[in-house]
């Protein structure tokens, strides 16, 4: 899953919430690094992404995907996702997503000092460009496939994925409903049992 997905299924808790977004920063065991709830947050985003990738609904979303973009199938999978999260957003929160969205990025700026410094770099410029917003649209999607595909130098052709976003619009996003459920439901399980492996009160 992509960031707005990675926030929202982090809970109510702040440091969570950060260790979960900085989740593809932190490498192996430099988790144990950071202040406990974040470490939380962090091993969250690990098995929130185990899950997504073994999950049935998601695989099948890649396949529509493999042969235009092979291994970046499931990075843009990710990124329609967020769109679909974005969009229906009232389906799963009462607090409107521009609020949501606002506030996260006051979290962020707070406890910038302890991000990963990718993370560090990251947030001036995803708080400037409203990333989190700008997903709500296809137009917004755009952008940012046209930003991972300049990072790869043109090679992941990650631009032009919009089309088959467009082509299999009510596909994709019937997929995303059905999968989210079930990730939903696993994320909430999976973090209480983790914030009583760290004895988190």
């Amino acid at each position: 899953m992509n960031f707005l997905a990675h926030i929202y299924l982090s809970g109510g808790n702040e440091l969570i919430t950060i260790g979960n977004f900085v989740g593809d920063g932190v490498r192996g065991n430099k988790y144990k690094l950071y202040p406990k709830e974040i470490q939380i947050g962090i091993q969250l985003h690990r098995n929130i992404d185990t899950f997504t990738d073994a999950h049935p609904l998601f695989r099948q979303c890649t396949k529509r995907l493999h042969k235009g973009y092979s291994h970046y199938s499931g990075v843009i999978v990710d990124i329609f996702f967020d769109h679909f999260l974005a969009k229906n957003w009232t389906t799963y929160s009462d607090i409107p997503l521009d609020v949501y969205i606002a506030d996260f990025y006051k979290s962020l700026s707070h406890h910038i000092a302890i991000l990963p410094p990718r993370f560090q770099s990251l947030t001036p410029i995803m708080i400037e460009g409203n990333w989190l917003l700008s997903y709500a649209t296809v137009e917004g999607i755009q952008i940012v496939l046209n930003g991972m595909n300049h990072r790869t130098k043109g090679l992941s052709k990650m631009n032009e994925a919009t089309k088959e976003l467009r082509e299999h619009y009510d596909a994709f996003e019937a997929d995303f409903t059905l999968f989210f459920e079930d990730l939903r439901a696993f994320s909430i399980l999976k973090r209480i049992e983790i914030e009583k492996q760290f004895n988190l009160k």
